[in-house]
């Protein structure tokens, strides 16, 4: 449905995305995810033909954005971000003028509008003026802009910013059911909206694609620690010495004390390694009571981070790598230059002796000449 080719995009000396690429295949809700800066945005803007590439393609449901950008348009609903809307007019008045400017069908207009309005929800506040609608309806409002037309592919970026959590709510239930019936691709920096509503991820930083994953995935694949908590009873106080017992604990810490008595602890190990039921065997035989035993999870939010920091991580080697062998480079221009000045100075002296022999063996002829004369 949409191809995304080695795009760029530049602003003078800054590239604000660096040569990215994927796909979205048809009927997919895929999420695109970056802090702030990180170039949703403009990638969103380059799909829709808002604005142009520097380089690369993109395609959408096979017409290049760049080549036929008309009939590439009319594929998409683009939402952007912070309800752009005409204030002055209705709910109703906003849609009409964007199935107008989307050159929807005389015939099928009006009822294309009512549809609309309908499956945004907006029916209650339909003749209301836009200026004095909470901003939640107000999104709701720009939503039915963009579906009017019923455009393939749906862009939405940052839906929910902005919106209390019944709000928030609302906006994501409705996007899983637009996502029954279009192409989704829509930009947040809230992990657990992107988690909870779309197929794949594709995370961006700093303009480059960080990774391409279904949420799921992305979480199992940066783990890289079992992590159980437990809370336990323990009147010999024997917890801390079960590390030395079970030899595929890596760390054993305590965290708390409860109310009631027991106490909480946090036990490590290797991914691969699963000590719930060890515990339970163990555990009781040294006359420890389990309360709660339980494994945490890695969530998108962890992965997140994780691969973030990671890109960062790599960034400043890669940068350390460059300094040293620059610093490497100056060194030995430094060297080459006190040998070529040594050689040189060497060489002058060199010449200035041989010049000085020269001279001494010419005078000497000189001399032995005078005296042969005489």
């Amino acid at each position: 449905m949409i191809e995304v080719k080695n795009i760029t995009k530049k602003y003078g000396n800054f590239t604000a995305v660096d040569n990215i690429s994927f796909e979205v295949k048809d009927g997919e809700i895929v999420g695109l995810l970056g802090p702030n800066g990180a170039g949703k945005s403009t990638t969103m803007n380059m799909i829709t033909g808002f604005i142009e590439a520097t380089e690369g393609n993109i395609v959408v449901n096979g017409y290049d954005i760049s080549k036929k950008p008309g009939k590439a348009k009319k594929q998409i609903g683009y939402m952007p971000e912070g309800v752009p809307s005409y204030q002055e007019l209705t709910a109703k008045e906003f849609v009409k003028y964007m199935a107008e400017l989307k050159m929807v069908d005389r015939k099928t207009r009006k009822e294309e509008i009512e549809n609309v309005i309908k499956q945004t929800g907006l029916e209650e506040v339909q003749n209301k003026l836009i200026k004095n609608l909470s901003r939640g309806y107000k999104q709701r409002v720009s939503m039915a802009g963009a579906l009017v037309g019923n455009p393939d592919v749906l862009i939405l970026d940052e839906p929910t910013v902005g919106l209390d959590p019944k709000q928030i709510l609302e906006i994501r239930n409705l996007i899983k059911e637009l996502g029954k019936k279009h192409t989704v691709i829509l930009s947040s920096h809230i992990l657990s909206e992107v988690s909870q509503i779309c197929e794949r991820v594709v995370i961006i930083n700093k303009g480059k694609i960080v990774a391409i994953d279904t949420p799921e995935n992305l979480e199992t694949k940066t783990q890289n620690k079992n992590v159980i908590y437990v809370t336990v009873e323990d009147k010999n106080e024997k917890m801390l010495s079960i590390k030395n017992k079970v030899k595929d604990i890596q760390e054993l810490e305590y965290i708390k004390d409860n109310e009631d008595g027991t106490k909480q602890y946090k036990i490590v190990s290797d991914e691969k390694i699963d000590l719930r039921k060890t515990l339970f065997d163990i555990l009781p035989k040294e006359d420890i009571t389990i309360f709660e035993l339980k494994k945490a999870e890695v969530s998108l939010e962890d992965a997140f981070m994780k691969l973030i920091d990671d890109r960062q991580e790599n960034t400043n080697r890669q940068q350390e790598n460059i300094d040293e062998k620059q610093e490497k480079n100056k060194k030995k221009d430094v060297e080459f230059k006190s040998v070529s000045n040594t050689t040189k100075q060497g060489k002058n002296f060199s010449e200035a002796n041989s010049e000085k022999t020269e001279l001494e063996n010419n005078q000497k002829e000189t001399d032995k000449e005078k005296g042969g004369k005489e």
